[in-house]
């Protein structure tokens, strides 16, 4: 540990102390000898201004009550872990652009760089050693992005073209915007819809023209959006209709145990090795995009219209390689 992560490490244990720390849990929390803690206790007062005093006879530190609240080391410090961390941030930055923020945040990319190299002592950081891959990640345009977000944090109304994939037409929407989701990596509007009167999510992406109205945003309870938004299975909204049991293979389960599917989802391991899998769904759609990606160590086991709907998507697509 380097003197940098030992006067953070210092710094956090005494802020978050209500006792008064013995000098030698300082010295295994550090790792450091009597006469370096010494040291470092001198810095953290005397050039950082740390409200700290010692308890009997220097067996012991902390920091000032009334004042160890208030007490924060001056600009930002980070350990070589949170530094880590902040790397693999970067490139979740770099996946954002070009498009969406890509100008907002390149002041803040500009400033990761910078502690990096601040931290790795003028040597370069090999960042690409870190991937983030998307998959299927939809452009969203960065103005249409902003307005989203804005009428979401600010609690104001907002209007907007929206382009359904569904039907491929154009309406004119006039919404309370709820959340903002980031799933699968794309982007949402929940809002509720004052035409419709009901509660919608929007693929952000198929936004256009949008603004913000004066009028302030109605709040529907937490508890009321995730019933009609959060219930059933993906992205698509409404209570649940069904149950679906899904039954995949023990090649399979070493996977889909690991995996979330749903917040309400019911798992268990068979005898045999097999893993059975349910979870709530209101359209199927989604659902069956995802069992089919396990192919042959997937089968749908109830209900029986679920399982009929996926039996006639797979005869549809043997048709299409028939010949």
């Amino acid at each position: 540990m380097d003197r940098y992560e030992r006067i953070l490490a210092l710094h956090r244990s005494l802020k978050g102390a209500r006792l008064p720390v013995p000098l030698q849990r300082l010295m295994d929390e550090l790792g450091c000898s009597r006469a370096t803690l010494y040291r470092d206790i001198a810095f953290l007062r005397d050039a950082l201004g740390a409200p700290l005093e010692s308890t009997d006879g220097e067996a012991s530190f902390r920091y000032l009550e009334k004042e160890a609240e208030r007490f924060e080391l001056p600009g930002l410090w980070l350990s070589s872990d949170e530094l880590h961390a902040l790397t693999a941030a970067q490139q979740l930055l770099d996946r954002t652009g070009p498009g969406i923020l890509s100008a907002a945040i390149a002041p803040l990319k500009g400033r990761i760089d910078s502690l990096l190299q601040q931290h790795a002592g003028g040597k370069r950081w090999p960042i690409e050693r870190v991937r983030v891959i998307g998959s299927g990640t939809r452009r969203v345009d960065e103005a249409a992005f902003r307005m989203v977000a804005g009428a979401v944090l600010e609690r104001r109304r907002l209007r907007f073209e929206y382009l359904a994939r569904s039907t491929n037409t154009r309406t004119q929407r006039n919404v309370s915007p709820q959340r903002l989701t980031h799933y699968r990596d794309n982007w949402y509007l929940d809002a509720y819809d004052h035409e419709r009167e009901a509660l919608r999510s929007f693929s952000v992406d198929r936004i256009a023209h949008a603004r913000i109205d004066e009028a302030t945003a109605i709040d529907h309870p937490d508890a009321e959006l995730d019933a009609h938004l959060a219930s059933s299975y993906g992205i698509f909204s409404g209570a649940p209709k069904a149950w679906a049991t899904i039954r995949f293979s023990a090649k399979a389960a070493r996977w889909v145990a690991d995996e979330h599917w749903h917040s309400k989802q019911e798992g268990r391991l068979l005898s045999d090795g097999r893993y059975e899998l349910r979870v709530p769904y209101s359209n199927a759609r989604e659902l069956l995009m995802d069992v089919l990606r396990y192919g042959p160590d997937a089968e749908v086991i109830e209900p029986t219209p679920l399982r009929e709907q996926l039996r006639t998507l797979l005869q549809l697509t043997a048709a299409a390689y028939d010949g």
